[in-house]
C-alpha cells in the first residue's frame, strides 16, 4: 500500500490474486486503510445563472465496444505557490485511459482545447462523441468549432449533475490524493512533470476497479482480440470466396 496508497481491499485483492474476505481480515488486523480525501472545487459564479444548453445527452444510451468512440473531458485544480493551477484531462470511457491532458494557470476554453488537441496528437484519431459538463469552457464557440472541424459530436451532462460525467469524476477522486502535496515541489516544471508521471501511473500500473486491470493493459488485450477476430474474418471471407468460385 506504500506504492498504491489509495488501494482499498478490492484492488489489493486483485493485485495479490487473493480472496477479498482474506484481504479485509488482514487489513483490519494490521489497521491498514486507503488514504481518502475529499476536497472543495472552485466554481465560476457566472455558470450558476447560465441557462442549460440544448444539447441532448445521449451518453446513457451509448455502450461503446471499442476505443475512440466516446471521450469525456473535465478539469481539476492544484494550489501551488499562492495560486491555482488547472489540470484538464480527456478520458476514453471504454478503455478508461487518459488519452490527453494539459496544465495551465487558467481554466478558460484554451485549457480545454489544448487538452483535446493533445489527445488528438497522441491517439492520431478523433472520437465520435465527446462528453462533458456544462461549464462555460465546454460550451464556448471556439470549442464547438474544434469539435465540428473534427466531426465530433458534443454531449453535455445536465447542470449540477456531476455524476453524469462519472468517468472523469472517478479519475479525479483519487488523482490529487495519489499525486501528493504540490508544496513539495520547487517550481511549476516539477509539478507538471509529477502530473505527467501520475497520469502514466494511472494508465499503465494502477488497477481500475471496473476493468480489474490498468487501462493500458485492458486496451492492449482488446486490440489483440480485435486483431485475431479481423484475421479470422479475413480468412473466412477468402475461404468462402474460393468455395463459391470452385462450384
Amino acid at each position: 500500500m506504500e506504492e498504491h496508497p489509495a488501494y482499498g481491499h478490492r484492488r489489493v485483492a486483485l493485485a495479490l490474486g487473493k480472496n477479498k474476505k482474506l484481504i479485509i481480515r488482514v487489513m483490519r488486523q494490521n489497521h491498514l486503510k486507503p488514504k481518502i480525501r475529499r476536497g472543495w472545487r472552485p466554481t465560476k459564479p457566472e455558470d450558476n445563472n447560465r441557462p442549460e444548453t440544448r444539447v441532448e445527452n445521449i451518453l446513457k444510451a451509448i455502450c461503446p465496444i471499442c476505443q475512440n468512440v466516446v471521450w469525456a473531458g473535465d478539469f481539476t485544480y492544484l494550489w501551488f505557490r499562492d495560486r491555482f493551477w488547472y489540470v484538464a484531462t480527456v478520458i476514453d470511457i471504454y478503455t478508461r485511459e487518459i488519452v490527453g491532458w494539459h496544465v495551465a494557470n487558467h481554466h478558460t476554453t484554451s485549457l480545454i482545447m489544448d487538452a483535446f488537441s493533445n489527445a488528438l496528437r497522441l491517439t492520431k484519431t478523433t472520437p465520435k462523441y465527446f462528453h462533458s459538463d456544462q461549464g462555460s469552457e465546454y460550451v464556448a464557440g471556439a470549442y464547438e468549432s474544434l469539435f465540428a472541424n473534427n466531426q465530433t459530436i458534443s454531449l453535455h451532462s445536465r447542470k449540477s449533475s456531476s455524476w453524469q460525467n462519472g468517468h472523469q469524476e472517478s479519475f479525479y477522486s483519487q488523482f490529487k490524493l495519489e499525486l501528493g502535496n504540490p508544496a513539495r515541489f520547487n517550481h511549476i516544471g516539477e509539478l507538471i512533470e509529477a502530473v505527467h508521471q501520475q497520469i502514466a501511473y494511472y494508465n499503465q500500473r494502477r488497477i481500475h476497479s471496473a476493468l480489474k486491470m490498468p487501462p493500458m493493459i485492458f486496451k492492449n488485450i482488446q486490440l489483440q482480440k480485435n486483431a485475431v477476430h479481423n484475421t479470422a474474418f479475413k480468412y473466412q471471407f477468402i475461404y468462402s470466396s474460393t468455395m463459391r468460385n470452385s462450384v
